[in-house]
Protein backbone atom coordinates (compact mmCIF):
# COMPACT_ATOMS: atom_id res chain seq x y z
CA UNK A 1 0.00 0.00 0.00
CA UNK A 2 1.51 3.73 -0.96
CA UNK A 3 0.13 7.14 -0.08
CA UNK A 4 1.85 10.40 -1.08
CA UNK A 5 3.54 12.70 0.66
CA UNK A 6 4.16 16.30 0.14
CA UNK A 7 7.08 18.64 0.41
CA UNK A 8 7.03 22.96 -0.23
CA UNK A 9 8.13 25.57 0.81
CA UNK A 10 6.42 29.59 1.40
CA UNK A 11 7.45 32.16 -1.43
CA UNK A 12 8.91 34.17 1.46
CA UNK A 13 10.99 31.13 1.92
CA UNK A 14 10.33 31.61 5.69
CA UNK A 15 8.90 28.02 6.63
CA UNK A 16 9.15 24.43 4.82
CA UNK A 17 6.66 22.13 5.26
CA UNK A 18 5.97 18.25 5.07
CA UNK A 19 2.13 17.25 4.64
CA UNK A 20 1.28 13.65 4.52
CA UNK A 21 -2.20 11.73 3.56
CA UNK A 22 -0.95 7.82 4.98
CA UNK A 23 -4.81 7.00 5.75
CA UNK A 24 -4.14 3.92 3.87
CA UNK A 25 -0.92 2.84 4.64
CA UNK A 26 -2.22 3.71 8.62
CA UNK A 27 -5.38 1.02 7.67
CA UNK A 28 -2.64 -1.58 6.70
CA UNK A 29 -0.77 -1.56 9.45
CA UNK A 30 -3.86 -1.94 11.47
CA UNK A 31 -4.76 -5.05 9.98
CA UNK A 32 -1.39 -6.11 9.47
CA UNK A 33 -0.91 -6.13 13.78
CA UNK A 34 -4.96 -6.03 14.23
CA UNK A 35 -4.67 -3.63 16.58
CA UNK A 36 -6.97 -2.14 18.87
CA UNK A 37 -8.40 1.52 17.42
CA UNK A 38 -6.10 3.02 20.60
CA UNK A 39 -2.76 1.03 19.41
CA UNK A 40 -4.30 1.69 16.10
CA UNK A 41 -3.67 5.57 16.73
CA UNK A 42 -0.61 5.20 18.73
CA UNK A 43 1.08 2.85 16.31
CA UNK A 44 -0.49 5.01 13.30
CA UNK A 45 0.98 8.59 14.79
CA UNK A 46 4.57 7.15 14.91
CA UNK A 47 4.77 5.95 11.50
CA UNK A 48 2.74 9.43 9.94
CA UNK A 49 5.60 11.48 11.87
CA UNK A 50 8.54 8.98 11.02
CA UNK A 51 7.56 8.98 6.81
CA UNK A 52 7.41 12.42 7.30
CA UNK A 53 11.09 12.95 9.07
CA UNK A 54 12.37 10.59 6.68
CA UNK A 55 12.00 13.43 3.81
CA UNK A 56 15.13 15.04 4.86
CA UNK A 57 17.43 11.68 4.61
CA UNK A 58 19.60 12.77 1.67
CA UNK A 59 20.16 8.96 0.11
CA UNK A 60 17.83 6.10 -0.35
CA UNK A 61 19.83 4.03 1.91
CA UNK A 62 19.77 6.65 4.90
CA UNK A 63 17.13 5.58 7.59
CA UNK A 64 15.72 7.23 10.65
CA UNK A 65 13.79 5.79 13.41
CA UNK A 66 11.43 6.84 15.88
CA UNK A 67 11.06 4.74 18.87
CA UNK A 68 8.89 5.85 22.31
CA UNK A 69 9.21 3.85 25.15
CA UNK A 70 6.86 4.57 28.11
CA UNK A 71 5.77 3.08 31.29
CA UNK A 72 2.07 3.11 30.03
CA UNK A 73 0.53 -0.36 28.30
CA UNK A 74 1.52 0.14 25.29
CA UNK A 75 4.66 -0.11 26.13
CA UNK A 76 6.91 0.26 23.27
CA UNK A 77 6.42 2.32 19.35
CA UNK A 78 8.97 2.25 16.78
CA UNK A 79 8.60 3.19 13.40
CA UNK A 80 11.47 3.04 11.08
CA UNK A 81 11.88 5.07 7.56
CA UNK A 82 14.44 5.34 4.74
CA UNK A 83 15.01 7.68 2.09
CA UNK A 84 13.47 5.57 -0.73
CA UNK A 85 9.88 5.91 1.25
CA UNK A 86 10.13 2.76 2.42
CA UNK A 87 8.33 2.65 6.16
CA UNK A 88 7.42 0.20 9.12
CA UNK A 89 6.32 -0.07 12.43
CA UNK A 90 5.25 -2.04 15.72
CA UNK A 91 3.80 -1.31 18.95
CA UNK A 92 4.75 -3.75 21.90
CA UNK A 93 1.37 -4.50 22.64
CA UNK A 94 -1.42 -4.44 20.33
CA UNK A 95 -4.42 -5.34 22.49
CA UNK A 96 -3.75 -1.72 24.67
CA UNK A 97 -7.58 -0.68 25.75
CA UNK A 98 -8.09 2.66 28.20
CA UNK A 99 -11.00 4.60 28.72
CA UNK A 100 -11.37 7.84 26.76
CA UNK A 101 -9.79 11.04 27.58
CA UNK A 102 -11.95 13.87 29.47
CA UNK A 103 -12.54 15.27 25.69
CA UNK A 104 -13.52 11.64 24.58
CA UNK A 105 -10.74 10.90 22.14
CA UNK A 106 -8.58 7.95 22.37
CA UNK A 107 -5.81 8.17 24.97
CA UNK A 108 -2.40 7.55 23.55
CA UNK A 109 -0.87 9.39 26.14
CA UNK A 110 -2.11 7.54 29.01
CA UNK A 111 -1.27 4.21 26.76
CA UNK A 112 2.16 5.89 26.16
CA UNK A 113 2.82 6.77 29.93
CA UNK A 114 6.21 8.26 30.90
CA UNK A 115 9.23 7.33 29.48
CA UNK A 116 11.48 8.34 26.59
CA UNK A 117 11.85 9.37 22.93
CA UNK A 118 14.71 8.37 20.98
CA UNK A 119 15.39 9.26 17.37
CA UNK A 120 18.35 7.22 15.44
CA UNK A 121 19.30 8.46 12.13
CA UNK A 122 21.58 6.45 9.92
CA UNK A 123 23.19 8.82 7.49
CA UNK A 124 25.78 6.19 5.71
CA UNK A 125 28.50 7.58 8.65
CA UNK A 126 30.51 5.50 10.96
CA UNK A 127 28.09 5.66 13.82
CA UNK A 128 24.48 6.67 13.27
CA UNK A 129 23.23 10.05 15.01
CA UNK A 130 21.32 9.40 18.14
CA UNK A 131 19.05 12.06 20.24
CA UNK A 132 16.85 11.64 23.19
CA UNK A 133 14.02 13.31 25.26
CA UNK A 134 12.29 12.59 28.37
CA UNK A 135 8.26 12.38 27.23
CA UNK A 136 6.48 14.96 28.01
CA UNK A 137 3.17 14.16 27.09
CA UNK A 138 2.92 10.91 25.53
CA UNK A 139 0.68 12.59 22.58
CA UNK A 140 3.32 12.37 19.75
CA UNK A 141 3.12 15.21 18.29
CA UNK A 142 3.89 17.08 21.35
CA UNK A 143 6.95 14.90 22.54
CA UNK A 144 8.02 15.45 18.61
CA UNK A 145 7.64 19.08 18.54
CA UNK A 146 9.92 19.26 22.09
CA UNK A 147 12.03 16.96 20.39
CA UNK A 148 12.98 19.05 17.68
CA UNK A 149 13.81 22.10 19.99
CA UNK A 150 15.61 20.20 22.57
CA UNK A 151 17.75 18.08 20.37
CA UNK A 152 18.42 19.90 16.91
CA UNK A 153 17.32 23.44 17.72
CA UNK A 154 15.01 23.93 15.13
CA UNK A 155 11.38 25.70 15.63
CA UNK A 156 9.43 23.26 14.38
CA UNK A 157 5.65 22.39 14.71
CA UNK A 158 4.06 18.98 14.45
CA UNK A 159 0.75 17.88 13.78
CA UNK A 160 -0.28 14.10 13.59
CA UNK A 161 -3.97 12.59 13.82
CA UNK A 162 -5.67 9.22 13.51
CA UNK A 163 -9.35 9.03 12.91
CA UNK A 164 -11.45 5.64 13.81
CA UNK A 165 -14.69 4.71 11.99
CA UNK A 166 -17.01 3.25 14.17
CA UNK A 167 -16.34 -0.17 12.45
CA UNK A 168 -12.48 0.09 14.09
CA UNK A 169 -11.34 1.04 10.41
CA UNK A 170 -9.04 3.68 9.40
CA UNK A 171 -11.55 6.76 8.81
CA UNK A 172 -8.51 9.38 7.94
CA UNK A 173 -5.10 9.17 9.31
CA UNK A 174 -2.32 12.43 7.96
CA UNK A 175 0.19 14.98 9.45
CA UNK A 176 2.48 17.71 8.89
CA UNK A 177 5.89 19.06 10.16
CA UNK A 178 6.34 22.94 10.07
CA UNK A 179 10.14 24.10 10.05
CA UNK A 180 10.54 27.14 10.45
CA UNK A 181 13.88 28.69 8.00
CA UNK A 182 16.81 30.91 8.75
CA UNK A 183 16.04 34.79 7.79
CA UNK A 184 12.06 34.23 8.76
CA UNK A 185 9.89 36.92 8.34
CA UNK A 186 8.55 37.65 11.60
CA UNK A 187 4.51 38.49 9.99
CA UNK A 188 5.29 34.73 8.16
CA UNK A 189 6.19 33.01 12.05
CA UNK A 190 2.68 35.55 13.03
CA UNK A 191 0.63 33.82 10.61
CA UNK A 192 2.12 30.40 11.29
CA UNK A 193 1.53 30.43 14.72
CA UNK A 194 -2.58 32.05 14.26
CA UNK A 195 -2.73 29.38 11.52
CA UNK A 196 -1.57 25.80 14.43
CA UNK A 197 -3.08 27.68 17.10
CA UNK A 198 -6.57 27.87 15.31
CA UNK A 199 -6.30 24.33 13.78
CA UNK A 200 -8.82 21.75 14.71
CA UNK A 201 -7.59 18.18 14.40
CA UNK A 202 -5.71 17.73 10.92
CA UNK A 203 -7.81 14.68 10.52
CA UNK A 204 -10.54 16.60 9.93
CA UNK A 205 -8.64 18.79 6.62
CA UNK A 206 -8.19 14.63 5.43
CA UNK A 207 -11.42 13.75 5.15
CA UNK A 208 -12.59 16.88 3.53
CA UNK A 209 -9.60 16.04 1.41
CA UNK A 210 -10.35 12.83 1.06
CA UNK A 211 -13.89 13.88 0.18
CA UNK A 212 -13.06 15.53 -3.15
CA UNK A 213 -11.25 12.41 -4.31
CA UNK A 214 -8.95 12.69 -7.28
CA UNK A 215 -5.52 11.12 -7.56
CA UNK A 216 -3.09 10.71 -4.66
CA UNK A 217 -1.57 14.36 -5.62
CA UNK A 218 -5.19 15.57 -5.62
CA UNK A 219 -5.88 14.43 -2.55
CA UNK A 220 -2.54 15.95 -1.07
CA UNK A 221 -3.15 19.40 -3.14
CA UNK A 222 -6.33 19.59 -1.34
CA UNK A 223 -5.01 18.82 2.01
CA UNK A 224 -2.56 21.61 1.48
CA UNK A 225 -4.73 24.35 0.00
CA UNK A 226 -7.22 23.06 3.13
CA UNK A 227 -4.61 23.72 5.96
CA UNK A 228 -3.49 27.07 4.37
CA UNK A 229 -6.75 28.14 3.01
CA UNK A 230 -6.71 31.65 5.24
CA UNK A 231 -3.08 32.78 5.25
CA UNK A 232 -1.61 35.38 3.64
CA UNK A 233 -1.14 34.74 -0.06
CA UNK A 234 2.33 35.66 0.17
CA UNK A 235 3.00 33.13 2.93
CA UNK A 236 1.23 30.10 0.89
CA UNK A 237 3.16 27.01 0.49
CA UNK A 238 4.85 26.00 -2.91
CA UNK A 239 5.43 23.05 -4.24
CA UNK A 240 8.65 21.40 -3.84
CA UNK A 241 7.92 17.78 -4.61
CA UNK A 242 5.60 14.93 -3.92
CA UNK A 243 7.18 11.54 -2.81
CA UNK A 244 5.95 8.27 -2.58
CA UNK A 245 5.32 6.60 0.99
CA UNK A 246 5.35 2.35 1.37
CA UNK A 247 4.73 0.28 4.14
CA UNK A 248 7.04 -2.53 3.80
CA UNK A 249 9.29 -4.38 5.64
CA UNK A 250 12.84 -6.02 4.62
CA UNK A 251 13.43 -8.65 7.12
CA UNK A 252 14.93 -11.76 5.69
CA UNK A 253 16.36 -15.53 7.01
CA UNK A 254 19.65 -13.70 7.64
CA UNK A 255 18.45 -11.12 10.11
CA UNK A 256 15.78 -13.43 12.04
CA UNK A 257 18.51 -15.71 12.61
CA UNK A 258 20.97 -13.15 13.89
CA UNK A 259 18.20 -12.04 16.36
CA UNK A 260 17.65 -15.95 17.04
CA UNK A 261 21.52 -15.91 18.16
CA UNK A 262 20.83 -13.16 20.76
CA UNK A 263 19.52 -15.32 22.76
CA UNK A 264 22.49 -16.90 23.51
CA UNK A 265 24.05 -20.32 23.55
CA UNK A 266 22.58 -22.18 26.59
CA UNK A 267 19.32 -20.88 25.24
CA UNK A 268 19.38 -22.24 21.87
CA UNK A 269 20.71 -25.53 23.12
CA UNK A 270 17.68 -26.18 25.49
CA UNK A 271 15.50 -25.28 22.59
CA UNK A 272 16.99 -27.93 20.54
CA UNK A 273 17.48 -30.52 23.27
CA UNK A 274 13.45 -29.86 24.18
CA UNK A 275 12.06 -28.78 21.14
CA UNK A 276 13.94 -29.84 18.58
CA UNK A 277 12.61 -26.86 16.49
CA UNK A 278 12.23 -22.98 16.73
CA UNK A 279 9.51 -20.26 15.10
CA UNK A 280 10.33 -16.62 15.18
CA UNK A 281 8.34 -14.02 13.99
CA UNK A 282 9.43 -10.25 12.28
CA UNK A 283 7.59 -7.39 14.66
CA UNK A 284 7.26 -5.22 11.83
CA UNK A 285 5.52 -7.74 9.56
CA UNK A 286 4.63 -11.00 11.32
CA UNK A 287 6.32 -12.65 8.71
CA UNK A 288 7.22 -16.16 10.30
CA UNK A 289 10.63 -17.92 9.81
CA UNK A 290 11.24 -21.54 11.10
CA UNK A 291 14.27 -23.58 12.37
CA UNK A 292 14.39 -26.99 12.24
CA UNK A 293 16.72 -29.69 14.27
CA UNK A 294 19.39 -29.24 11.07
CA UNK A 295 19.25 -25.55 11.43
CA UNK A 296 19.70 -24.92 14.95
CA UNK A 297 22.82 -27.33 15.04
CA UNK A 298 24.14 -25.66 11.95
CA UNK A 299 23.66 -22.25 14.13
CA UNK A 300 25.08 -23.52 17.28
CA UNK A 301 28.07 -24.95 15.40
CA UNK A 302 29.01 -21.39 14.42
CA UNK A 303 29.18 -20.31 17.67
Amino acid sequence: MRNKVFTAIDKSKSYRVHIANMTDIVEESRKLHMTTPLATAALGRVLIATALMSLDLKSEENSISVILQGDGPAKQILATAYGDGRVKGYISNPDVELPLSENGKLNVGKAIGNGQLFVTKDLGLKEPYVGSIELISGEVAEDLTSYFLQSEQKATSVALGVKIDVDQRVKAAGGMIIEVLPGAKDEAIDALEELIGGMSHITGYVEKALEQGGTQEDVIKALADLIFENINEEFKPELLEFREVELKCDCNRDRIEKAFITIGKEEIENILHEDEKAEMSCHFCNKKYYFDDKDIKEILDSL
